[in-house]
């Protein structure tokens, strides 16, 4: 969308959470149309002042304002490709099932996941990863949805995320498709900050540390030659944790390790190949606007640049 003209972006980002690279990736966009708003906040505060703007149908109708992650149904609908493409990269008939391993922060991955399967795609289980944030693992333990004050910050910092959006799509199956049963839940995890629900399957669930991390990391690259990134680590580590004998065993991969330098560099020693076109990317002039944790801050810049 960079430079399209009839288009204006507005991504919000959490000031401060993000590695140098990713905040390069971003902030480095000089065209007119691409508006960086550094939250002062973290992922869930930023993911909570999209919904709020989303809220105001007035506000969005006005400003013909669409969400592009996974808030957007499209986006998980998207996804759901990926596991069909694996899936037959990695069997021979269709008689045959596998696992996936996918690391989970919001849970619009690993849902993409669970609608192939819905879909009759020949998935045993739904392996979700957490890094210390692990309010999803507990959940597939024990039954019981916890959201946390706020997120820790961690070595695999994209999931660092205590209130995942996706999971009330998946909820809403658990409550037999009865809205009015999941505003009950969201209203008593408003109040209470928990609710327990019960009736989950073809999901297990583990969490991942830092070193669990570094280790991983060290062992795809020694055994391999593949260079992976914190998140995929979290993934692998738990995957293989949960492996099964005969059973093909398929982990998500989810970003460039270039990314996550200073991890992989703690892991291997050294940092990881960057493609040519980021050279000198953190060198490259920055523009941001660093902005309050408020929506209706957020709307008075929309107001003021979507012209």
């Amino acid at each position: 969308m960079r430079g399209k003209r009839g288009v204006n972006v507005f991504m919000l980002s959490p000031h401060g959470r993000m590695s140098a690279f990713q905040a390069a990736q971003m902030y480095a966009l000089q065209d007119a149309n691409i508006h960086n708003l550094a939250v002062k906040g973290v992922f869930d505060d930023c993911q909570d002042l999209v919904k709020q703007v989303n809220a105001d149908a007035a506000f969005k109708a006005r400003y013909r304002i669409g969400a592009v992650n996974s808030i957007n149904w499209a986006r998980v609908a998207a996804q759901v490709v990926y596991y069909f493409w694996g899936y037959f990269r990695a069997t021979r008939s269709d008689a045959e099932r596998v696992d996936f391993a996918v690391p989970s922060g919001n849970f619009g991955n690993i849902h993409a996941g669970y609608v192939a399967r819905s879909m009759g795609l020949p998935v045993a289980r739904l392996i979700l990863a957490t890094n210390e944030n692990d309010v999803l693992d507990e959940f597939f333990r024990t039954g019981r949805y916890r959201v946390r004050r706020a997120a820790v910050a961690t070595s695999s910092p994209s999931m660092d995320i205590s209130r995942a959006s996706n999971f009330e799509r998946y909820a809403f199956d658990l409550v037999g498709r009865d809205p009015r049963r999941l505003v009950a839940l969201w209203g008593q995890l408003e109040r209470e900050g928990a609710f327990e629900l019960r009736g989950s399957t073809g999901f297990v669930s583990g969490k991942s540390t830092h070193a669990d991390r570094l280790a991983t990391i060290r062992m795809v690259h020694g055994k391999y030659g593949v260079t992976i990134d914190p998140h995929t680590a979290d993934g692998v580590q738990v995957g293989l944790a949960h492996r099964v004998a005969g059973v093909p065993l398929i982990c998500l991969e989810t970003a460039l390790p270039v990314k996550f330098a200073a991890t992989i560099k703690e892991a291997l020693g050294h940092e990881p190949q960057r493609p040519p076109a980021f050279e000198g990317l953190e060198q490259l002039p920055q523009r941001f606007q660093l902005i309050e944790l408020r929506a209706e801050a957020v709307k008075r810049y929309i107001e003021a640049h979507a012209a």
